[in-house]
């Protein structure tokens, strides 16, 4: 069996955010499939940040250098694009590219062998907890507490919001954190999460402003996951930290781990070369004792690593790529409250609809502009 053929491809939908009628996400991300000699396909999926480098990086660069090698031999392909395109260890461009095909290449061989892909990576579990990212930076408080009580009806025990927002300072985000606690009690987890958004002294500021909130964990608090300042934070809060989402590769991982920085690790599939890089992460937080965890969403994806590995953790449904993984994905498993379970067919367990995505497909550069959206793909409302 060999690799015959690779395509990618751009697509996009909007998601309403229930109850909020002014509220919009889009959801962009890159579609790859992969065929082989035999027919076989597997496909994977990156995220929306620079698509259009990130497809011709799929067709032009990657294809060329693996085409005709055996799908199953991931770590022949990944030694094949280190040595043939990314020799300096970039991040970015490169890995969202190679992390979309690995997962096709996964795909492929669990259905190949008729095994999920969990099973392949370790089989530790057939399920995951899960938790529900629900507090968009741009709610007022009284929409972060009604979705709040919104995804707790649904059965999720773990809630993560937003912190850190050009519309405010660090004492309005620990007013919102209070109000949100206020609103959920005492006894079901929160996470938050600042997308890199604070300087370290006003990470400081906030989480002694929040810590007697029992939050679960701090996701990526302060500028550019900076290993140095997030030791240092560490030291000085009792909250968790978790980091790792969009690192690219083992190295910036080996950085987080050796400064202790992170009490979690959050490889992201879709985002650090697929589950071969992820794999090294998870075994890399195993020898020192972590425990990894899912950021960066796309659960129906990630759901492998987290349930493959031993100290796997929590899925993340973040709304957007939760919905456009049920539209975009046949089979794709919803949580059983905060449980998500791994179907039983093989690789992936679920198959892209072609329909949709043919629907969805956006073909010139001008139809992706995302000017007037934030990072995430939120269009926020004028205050």
């Amino acid at each position: 069996m060999k690799i015959a053929n690779i395509t990618a491809s751009l697509h996009r939908m909007a998601v309403q955010i229930e109850g909020i009628k002014e509220a919009l996400e889009q959801r962009q991300f890159v579609f790859v499939e992969v065929e082989t000699d035999t027919g076989l396909k597997g496909f994977g999926v990156t995220g929306q940040f620079l698509p259009w480098s990130v497809i011709p990086c799929v067709e032009k660069h990657i294809f060329p250098a693996i085409k005709g090698m055996d799908p199953r031999n991931t770590e022949m392909i990944h030694q094949a694009v280190w040595k043939k395109l990314n020799p300096r260890a970039y991040t970015g461009v490169i890995s969202n590219a190679l992390s979309a095909v690995d997962i096709a290449l996964w795909d492929i061989r669990g259905k190949a062998e008729g095994r999920s892909v969990a099973e392949l990576l370790g089989g530790a579990r057939s399920h995951c907890p899960a938790y529900a990212t629900f507090g968009y930076a741009y709610f007022d408080r009284d929409e972060l507490a009604a979705y709040a009580r919104r995804f707790i009806d649904l059965g999720f025990d773990t809630l993560k919001m937003v912190v850190g927002d050009e519309g405010h300072d660090w004492k309005e985000d620990a007013r919102r954190v209070r109000a949100v606690r206020e609103a959920i009690g005492p006894e079901l987890g929160l996470l938050i999460d600042g997308n890199y958004f604070f300087y370290p002294a006003e990470a400081k500021l906030l989480c002694r402003a929040v810590e007697d909130c029992n939050v679960t964990w701090f996701e990526e608090p302060v500028h550019q996951n900076d290993a140095r300042a997030m030791a240092d934070l560490r030291r000085s809060t009792r909250i968790p930290l978790a980091a790792g989402q969009m690192e690219g590769h083992r190295w910036r991982f080996r950085d987080l781990i050796l400064n202790h920085a992170v009490d979690y690790v959050q490889p992201n599939c879709c985002y650090n070369g697929g589950y071969t890089e992820s794999l090294k992460v998870a075994h890399m937080a195993q020898a020192f004792n972590l425990p990894i965890a899912n950021g960066g969403g796309w659960p129906i994806f990630n759901m492998h690593l987290m349930a493959g590995m031993m100290n796997g953790g929590q899925v993340e449904f973040h709304y957007g790529m939760w919905q456009a993984g049920k539209r975009f994905f046949k089979g794709a498993p919803d949580p059983d409250g905060n449980i998500l379970r791994i179907p039983e067919a093989p690789g992936l367990g679920f198959t892209a609809d072609a329909d949709q995505l043919r629907d969805s497909h956006i073909k010139g550069e001008d139809e992706a502009d995302l000017t007037g959206r934030d990072a995430h793909g939120y269009t926020r409302r004028q205050r």
